[in-house]
């Protein structure tokens, strides 16, 4: 057994990973010590040399060396990372897996008091106030601490010991979990191998007393059999409702059926649904929730890569009609998103690479370190190479993409500004869908096409540098999106477009990117949509010749 001991600096890491060490014979290991041995500096100094970017490239490098954890019963070593080292993904995946984590949490008035006396230098807090950068801190990284179990950390030291020494002794559930956060629009917690414990404890939580799980075929097989079972097992009567497969589920008559079905049942107002499988059943559960009694809870367990990492979160429900997709919808949120990449697992290959596009859409907004891990990972990734796995790549896609959209929800829950961003790639990309009847094209494979188009039209417009739209097109190759020429018919795809949602005062507005964020674009001429259109539809080999370029003042983001 290993523990991983956390906390904002001056929690007292080092002080109990060290008496936990001692008393139980094993060996401690003080990440920032071993940073300065391996530099031959001080931490202060290296911060100095190298910047704090350098200085995390060598805590990286430390943590990976750490190895597998040891899984035996006996405790063989106590590990304190510095105060900032989890707020990387790829650490936390390194550190947690495997291991017990310990968060010991101290109020900010206590820790400012004690970095005030301490001789040892914090190069994140010196020169600073020191109450006001611990409050920003422990807001900033409280999602990764929560991810480990809360210790009091104000008590003396010998009680403080004790709950940790005691803390060990409990059995521990399976599965790591990487990040918790309690938002406005929800709880979102990110791990693998968790779904079984933390569906259970959603479920507590709402005083649920049946879980009411709401699947398909597929992802029942998959995923949500095993999650019965677990559910059963923690006590829980299990009910469960079947939609169909993918869009087909997303049909005013299949809502009401469903709606049928919870009366069957007596489901009451205060009863959550827990939606398990991919984007569309999360969609459609979603709606479902949304009106069946004017409104019941839900928890959303996405069982696909593109539901783990955009559809799930946000709380956007919808259906399709003939004539357009999510035409038909009401916002409400989930109490819960439960996002378990052990669920992957059994990921069909196509779904896996169409999902990554809108990976590359938050990228494409602006998350560089998002890029580069795509340019670097995302074709393992695509491939399910279990590389990408180990390496937490994966954990890192998934949560950064994640994340990136639960900070524009909660600044925008209902798309009256900036949550408009999350469209980048999909006006095109859903008259596409339209276009093609919802069928033999994943939405994900259709988005690529838009960003695609979103980029060529930005180019044109100048909004977008060409560099940028050239860096996009690469990253949509390497992971071979939005390539093959498709034999719609152009007329359709445009007509479709005239039912965007995202009309105002009869124009539609484009969001188009910039060269570190987007734009929005209410004035792009016709002939310029069809133009593009066409290149697009065409395939990645049509584009022989330059879209003419104009300029063009924009709302920008």
């Amino acid at each position: 057994m290993e523990l991983v001991v956390v906390g904002l600096p001056g929690s007292g890491k080092t002080a109990v990973g060290r008496r936990i060490a001692t008393r139980h014979g094993a060996t401690f290991v003080d990440l920032d010590e071993q940073i300065e041995r391996e530099a031959g500096a001080r931490i202060p100094d290296v911060f100095a040399s190298e910047g704090e970017a350098g200085f995390r490239r060598r805590e990286r490098a430390a943590i990976e060396a750490l190895g597998p954890a040891d899984s035996g019963s006996k405790l063989t070593r106590v590990i304190a990372p510095g105060g900032g080292a989890i707020v990387d993904p790829r650490n936390r995946w390194h550190l947690f897996r495997g291991r017990r984590t310990v968060w010991l949490d101290v109020r900010p008035e206590v820790l400012a008091q004690r970095l005030r006396r301490s001789p040892t230098v914090r190069p994140l807090v010196a020169g600073r106030d020191p109450l006001g950068t611990i409050r920003e801190l422990g807001a900033a990284r409280a999602r990764f601490y929560a991810a480990a179990t809360r210790i009091g950390g104000v008590a003396e030291m010998a009680r403080v010991v004790r709950d940790v020494d005691d803390l060990l002794v409990v059995p521990t559930g399976p599965g790591t979990v990487l990040l918790r956060a309690d938002t406005r629009i929800g709880r979102l917690v990110i791990g693998e191998g968790i779904l079984g414990t933390e569906v259970a404890a959603a479920l507590r939580d709402l005083e649920a007393r049946r879980a009411i799980l709401i699947s398909e075929p597929g992802a029942w097989n998959a995923v949500g059999a095993g999650l019965a079972d677990d559910l059963s097992r923690d006590g829980l009567p299990v009910e469960r409702v079947f939609l169909p497969q993918g869009e087909a589920a997303k049909r005013l008559s299949v809502i009401e059926d469903a709606a049928r079905e919870l009366a069957r049942l007596r489901v009451e107002r205060r009863e959550p649904l827990v939606a398990v499988g991919g984007g569309a059943l999360g969609d459609a559960a979603g709606f479902l929730a949304s009106t069946y009694l004017r409104g019941v809870p839900f928890i959303q367990v996405p069982t696909t890569l593109v539901a783990q990492i955009d559809s799930s979160i946000g709380g956007k429900t919808g259906v399709d009609l003939p004539e357009g997709k999510n035409l038909v919808g009401a916002f409400h949120q989930p109490a819960s998103i439960v996002i378990d990449m052990a669920a992957l697992g059994p990921l069909d290959l196509r779904q896996r690479r169409a999902a990554l596009a809108e990976a590359v859409k938050m990228a494409a907004l602006g998350d560089e370190r998002l890029f580069a891990v795509l340019e670097s990972d995302g074709p393992a990734i695509a491939a399910a190479d279990a590389a990408a796995l180990e390496s937490g790549a994966l954990a890192e896609v998934v949560e950064r993409a994640a994340w990136a959209k639960v900070e524009v929800v909660l600044a925008d829950e209902r798309e009256a500004g900036g949550r408009i961003s999350l469209n980048l790639g999909h006006s095109l990309g859903h008259a596409i869908e339209a276009a093609a009847g919802f069928s033999g094209l994943l939405h994900g494979e259709a988005v690529g096409y838009g960003l695609r188009a979103a980029g060529r039209l930005g180019v044109a417009r100048g909004v977008t540098p060409p560099e940028r739209a050239e860096r996009l097109e690469r990253l949509l190759d390497q992971l071979e999106l939005g390539v093959a020429p498709l034999s719609l018919d152009l007329a359709t795809v445009l007509d479709t477009l005239e039912l965007d949602k995202k009309h105002a005062a009869g124009a539609l507005r484009w969001v188009l990117p910039t060269d570190d964020g987007w734009a929005i674009d209410a004035d792009v001429p016709e002939d310029l949509v069809r133009q593009v259109a066409a290149t697009v539809l065409a395939g990645r080999q049509s584009v022989a010749g330059p879209i003419t370029r104009a300029p063009v003042t924009v709302g920008r983001s």
